[in-house]
């Protein structure tokens, strides 16, 4: 295997690590990329600067020496990946899962480089149009009907109710039938 250092050095660009818990909650903010090993999260600063990267490992994958060993993993990976296929102005954060400690090498490599293609590809534009939350129900009119509540018609024998209140006891008053009217 060869080492960062055994690269060509023109393909190397410089690789500053986040120190300040704000560029990591503003990496968190924007997008993310998940896959098996880690995931990672992305911003363009716009500042056209070098490439930032930051590592997240919490305790729950680990003591401080399986964390560490993870970091190590991570952070030589990233130096294999970032120079090349990151993108200048960007801040990356990558949050360790228990498997970046298990994964092949070479796996974990091949998994940076889809994680930054998927972090990178282009989005589809969100449909901005309200949506209906209505219930999809038979309750719901059809278009060309309106919906009435049945004490709003004439009473008749069939919709005449008993006097009351509406609780546990008189279920016919917690919810007026409704009748559908149609238009011609």
């Amino acid at each position: 295997m060869e080492r960062p250092s055994d690269l060509n050095p023109d393909r190397l660009r410089r690789l500053d690590r986040l120190k300040k818990r704000r560029d990591f909650l503003a990496a968190a903010k924007a997008e993310r990329a998940g896959v098996a090993s880690f995931l990672m999260q992305g911003r363009d600063r716009g500042d056209g600067e070098d490439v930032r990267i930051g590592f997240t490992v919490t305790k729950k994958t680990g003591n401080s020496v399986v964390r560490n060993r993870i970091r190590r993993r991570l952070r030589e990976a990233v130096q294999r990946v970032l120079p090349e296929a990151g993108r200048p102005g960007f801040d990356y954060v990558l949050v360790a899962r228990e498997a970046a400690l298990r994964t092949p090498f070479d796996s974990l490599v091949s998994e940076m480089e889809r994680a930054v293609r998927k972090l990178h590809a282009p989005k589809a534009p969100k449909d901005k149009a309200p949506r209906d939350h209505a219930p999809k129900n038979k309750s719901r009119a059809r278009p060309g009907e309106t919906r009435v509540l049945k004490e709003s018609l004439p009473a008749s024998k069939d919709t005449a109710r008993s006097a009351g209140t509406a609780g546990p006891n008189n279920p016919d008053l917690t919810m007026p039938p409704t009748e559908t009217l149609r238009h011609e």
